[in-house]
């Protein structure tokens, strides 16, 4: 069967298992947008984008598909209610193994919800009794299944142990602020490590390549090969570069790029204001509050830190806490309300 035309936003849980249900519909259709979300208010933000994506860039047949979340009864009549006021047509169907969404299942005719598989086995029978050639896949979920849904007696459980933490330690690319490729790193992580399945011991064979597999797609575009540190800044460098006019933040006539949890700080903050002369500092704040503060000898950091955050340090490398940061799933909210802190900074003095 070829790959539906249908166009396909994807929104699936943070985990194994929901990446995992986002690997077969890669193989199932064309046009695909994908979004993840743990659950709560992350899951409204997403529902939110999805539509207005679909509004600003939908075709004439659409499909929201959520895997591996279950949503309140609420949440639910929002996405129904937003799906009617679209002009676009918009089919929706959830498929999922959470026994707290049984009130929104019981309501609805697209929320399937079967709590003896995991989402993945679910996404999987659902689209191969459909037709699609997904068969060559069948391990693999039994594999998911196993660890998901915690069968310690099944003879993939402690492989599945070891796809989870590969999955759970995928974190170089931030995903708030690149989902596109944050996706695109942990399928090629999952890829590369179904090649271990039906090996002789295959958790330990895949435990031990993890690092290689890591460093291969770091390594696609050519570079040369160098530690895995310096391959995910050189990475994300080249990401922020491309997008550092959006990401750029102003206070006394400096200007500064801020990144959220972008993780690695100092060297990732100093290698993008090496290659970007035209920034003078560079910021980081996470869902702590916590903000880290880089330099390269254009502006003293120590002194913003202690201005706007009550902190200090080095004149390159400072910190403090943004005791008034309301945390967010949106970079743009992030964005304005520190902004808006450096603005009152600058008016105060």
């Amino acid at each position: 069967m070829q790959k539906s035309k249908q166009k396909l936003f994807h929104l699936s849980h943070t985990d194994l298992d929901g990446y995992s249900c986002q690997l077969i519909t890669k193989r199932c259709f064309e046009d695909i947008t994908y979004y993840n979300s743990n659950y709560g208010s992350e899951i409204d933000s997403c529902i939110d984008s999805i539509l207005r994506k679909i509004y600003m860039e939908g075709s004439d047949d659409n499909l929201i598909l959520i895997t591996d979340l279950n949503l309140s009864l609420q949440q639910a009549k929002n996405l129904v209610q937003g799906v009617e006021n679209s002009p676009k047509n918009i089919e929706i169907l959830l498929l999922d193994h959470h026994k707290t969404g049984q009130d929104c299942a019981e309501v609805y005719d697209w929320y399937h919800l079967d709590t003896t598989r995991c989402a993945t086995k679910i996404t999987y029978d659902y689209f191969l009794a459909k037709g699609y050639g997904i068969s060559e896949l069948e391990t693999y979920v039994n594999v998911v299944n196993a660890i998901d849904i915690w069968l310690h007696e099944s003879d993939y459980f402690e492989l599945g142990k070891v796809f989870m933490r590969l999955v759970a330690g995928s974190r170089e690319i931030n995903r708030m602020l690149f989902c596109e490729q944050n996706s695109a790193y942990i399928f090629h992580s999952l890829e590369e490590a179904m090649q271990f399945v039906g090996q002789k011991d295959p958790h330990i064979a895949l435990d031990d390549a993890i690092h290689r597999i890591k460093k291969s797609y770091f390594l696609q575009n050519g570079q040369e090969n160098n530690t895995l540190e310096n391959l995910i800044a050189a990475f994300v460098v080249d990401m922020l570069s491309a997008k550092k006019e959006q990401m750029a933040v102003h206070y006394k006539g400096y200007k500064g790029i801020l990144t959220y949890s972008i993780g690695n700080t100092s060297i990732i903050g100093n290698e993008f204001l090496v290659r970007n002369p035209d920034f003078d500092f560079f910021m980081d704040i996470n869902g702590r509050k916590n903000i880290s503060m880089r330099a390269n000898n254009k502006v003293d950091v120590s002194k913003i830190a202690k201005e706007l955050f009550g902190g200090g340090g080095h004149a390159n490398a400072s910190g403090g806490k943004c005791e008034s940061f309301k945390d967010s799933f949106v970079y743009d909210k992030v964005k304005e309300q520190i902004q808006e802190i450096m603005t009152i900074g600058e008016n105060n003095e």
